[in-house]
C-alpha cells in the first residue's frame, strides 16, 4: 500500500471512531496509533492533519490531538436576489456587455464520473506527468536560501533567461515576465492591449478559454477562419480593415483545436499585415513542448522573427508538466512591456518564489529532456491508436488533419448532426467528449467534436473509448 492510500485509510478509520470521544476529548497518542495500526509516524501525522483540515480534530503541539467542538448550527440563508439587478445594471451602460462564461473551460477541467473514459481532458494523464522529477525539483527549491522571500515582480532572473532562450531570436530576459500559467498571461495581454468594447480578432475555431477571457473583459471577438495551414492572411487583412481591431490572437503551432501549423509562407504575411494595421499579434505558444516523436524540426516562435514589437508571446510549462504546475511567461518589447508588467503586478503581485524555483530546478535537471522525449513517443503512439480506431470504427466522422503535436484530434461530424446530443449520448455510453460549438465565436460552419488522447490511462482506454463512441453514434445518428 502506498503512502497516500495509507493516510486515507487511517483517516477513514479514525473518522469512524471519533464518536467514542466527547468534544474536547483526547485521542490516543501518535505512538499508540503507530503501534495499533502498524503504520509509520508520518502516516499518523498526515492522517491527523487531514482530520484537522476537515474541522474534526484539533492538534496541540506537545499535548496531542483532541476531538473538535461541534460546529454551530448554520445561520439561515439571506436574500441575494438583489444581485440580479446590480449585476445586470452594469451591462446597460457597456458598449459590449461583459459575460463571464466558464463552460467552455470547465469541459477540460472537470473530472468525469467514475468509469467514464476521459476524451475531454486538457492535460497529461498522471502517468505521463513528471511527478517524481517535479517533487524532487520542489524539494531542492525548498532548500534554496531565501526561498520564501519576495521574488522580483518580473520573475526570477534565471527563469526569465531560460524562457528567453526558448523563444530565441533577439528576445532577452529583460523582455520576459514570469506568469502564473498561460491563462493568466493571456488575461494580462488582452487587458493591456484592448480597451473594453474593442474588437479583437481571433482564429476560427479557437480555444474557448481565450474567448471567455475576451468576453469577460468586455471585448468583441471577431472570427478569422483557419485551414490546414493556419489563419488565412487575406481574410486577416480584411478583418483588420473592416473592424479597426488592434489585436489578433493566434496559435501558430498545433492550433487548438485544429492542430494546424501556420505555413512558412504565411508567417511573414501575418506579421506584415498586423504591422500595417498598427496592431499586436498575441502568440499563444501553448504546446511547443508537446511535440510528437515524428514531428521533425519545429518552426521558431513568431516572436523570434519580429524585431518591431508586433508580437506579444505567451508560453507555459503547464501543459508539459501538470495542471498544478502553473508557471508561464509573457514576452514583449517596447512600451507595451511596461503596461503588461503594471497590469500583472496589480492583478497578482508576483508568482510564488518556491514554484519559480521548482521550475528552474526542473528544467535544469537531466530528468527534463528525458521526460519530453518520453512524452513525445507516447503522444505519437496514442495519436496513432486513436486515428486508427476512428477510421475503423467511425469512418463517417471526418478527420481532415492529423497533427504532429498537441494532445487532441478535431473531427467534423456528418451534416445535420447535433453535437450536443452526441456529447450527451457519449456520456451515457461511458465516454466524455468535447463539443465543437464553444470553439467558435460566431455560427460554426458544421458540427465538430474534439477528442483528447492525453488524459486517458493508455492505448487500451483509447480503443475502448472509441468503441463506446461508436455506440453513442449508433444511438444518436441512427
Amino acid at each position: 500500500m502506498n503512502e497516500s492510500s495509507s493516510v486515507g485509510g487511517l483517516a477513514n478509520q479514525l473518522r469512524g471512531e471519533l464518536n467514542r470521544y466527547s468534544p474536547g476529548g483526547k485521542l490516543p497518542s501518535s505512538r499508540a496509533l503507530v503501534e495499533r495500526f502498524r503504520v509509520s509516524p508520518v502516516t499518523v501525522s498526515r492522517a491527523l492533519a487531514q482530520l484537522s483540515a476537515e474541522g474534526l480534530v484539533v492538534t496541540r503541539p506537545g499535548a496531542g490531538a483532541f476531538r473538535a467542538q461541534p460546529r454551530a448550527a448554520a445561520e439561515p440563508a439571506g436574500d441575494t436576489s438583489w444581485q440580479e439587478v446590480a449585476l445586470s445594471a452594469d451591462a446597460a451602460t457597456e458598449l459590449v456587455p461583459r459575460t463571464v462564461d466558464a463552460s467552455g473551460v470547465l469541459v477540460s477541467l472537470a473530472a468525469p464520473p467514475p468509469g467514464v473514459i476521459e476524451f475531454n481532458g486538457g492535460y497529461l494523464h498522471p502517468s505521463l506527468q513528471p511527478e517524481r522529477a517535479m517533487g524532487a525539483a520542489l524539494s531542492r527549491a525548498g532548500r534554496r536560501p531565501g526561498v520564501w522571500g519576495r521574488p522580483p515582480v518580473e520573475g526570477l532572473a534565471e527563469l526569465r533567461e531560460w524562457f528567453a532562450r526558448g523563444i530565441g531570436g533577439a528576445v532577452t530576459a529583460a523582455e520576459v515576465l514570469v506568469t502564473a500559467g498561460g491563462q493568466s498571461a493571456l488575461t494580462t495581454a488582452l487587458r493591456a492591449l484592448a480597451p473594453p468594447g474593442a474588437p479583437v480578432l481571433v482564429e476560427s475555431p479557437t480555444y474557448p478559454g481565450m474567448l471567455a477571457i475576451a468576453r469577460a473583459a468586455g471585448l468583441r471577438p471577431v472570427p478569422v477562419p483557419v485551414d490546414a495551414d493556419g489563419v488565412k492572411p487575406a481574410l486577416l487583412a480584411d478583418a483588420f480593415k473592416a473592424t479597426g481591431a488592434r489585436v489578433f490572437v493566434c496559435q501558430p503551432l498545433f492550433q487548438n483545436p485544429t492542430g494546424a501549423v501556420l505555413a512558412p509562407e504565411r508567417r511573414g504575411e501575418v506579421l506584415r499585415i498586423a504591422r500595417e494595421a498598427g496592431a499586436f499579434v498575441v502568440e499563444d505558444d501553448f504546446v511547443r513542448r508537446l511535440v510528437h516523436e515524428d514531428a521533425g524540426p519545429l518552426p521558431r516562435p513568431l516572436a523570434a522573427e519580429d524585431p518591431d514589437g508586433v508580437v506579444v508571446h505567451v508560453g507555459s510549462l503547464t501543459k508539459a508538466t501538470s495542471p498544478s504546475f502553473r508557471v508561464g511567461a509573457l514576452a514583449a518589447r517596447g512600451p507595451v512591456l511596461e503596461r503588461l508588467r503594471a497590469i500583472q503586478v496589480v492583478d497578482t503581485f508576483f508568482v510564488s518564489r518556491p514554484l519559480q524555483g521548482a521550475a528552474l530546478e526542473l528544467v535544469g535537471s537531466p530528468a527534463w529532456p528525458r521526460h519530453l522525449r518520453a512524452v513525445a513517443a507516447e503522444l505519437k503512439t496514442r495519436r496513432d491508436t486513436m486515428t486508427t480506431a476512428l477510421r475503423l470504427k467511425l469512418p463517417e466522422l471526418s478527420l481532415p488533419h492529423i497533427p504532429s503535436g498537441g494532445y487532441h484530434l478535431w473531427l467534423r461530424l456528418p451534416d445535420g448532426t447535433d453535437d450536443s446530443a452526441l456529447v450527451a449520448g457519449a456520456l451515457r455510453a461511458g465516454v466524455a467528449v468535447t463539443p465543437g460549438r464553444p470553439y467558435f465565436s460566431a455560427e460554426p460552419p458544421a458540427a465538430h467534436l474534439r477528442l483528447s488522447f492525453a488524459a486517458v490511462a493508455g492505448t487500451e482506454e483509447i480503443t475502448e473509448g472509441v468503441r463506446r463512441l461508436r455506440a453513442a453514434c449508433d444511438e444518436v445518428l441512427g
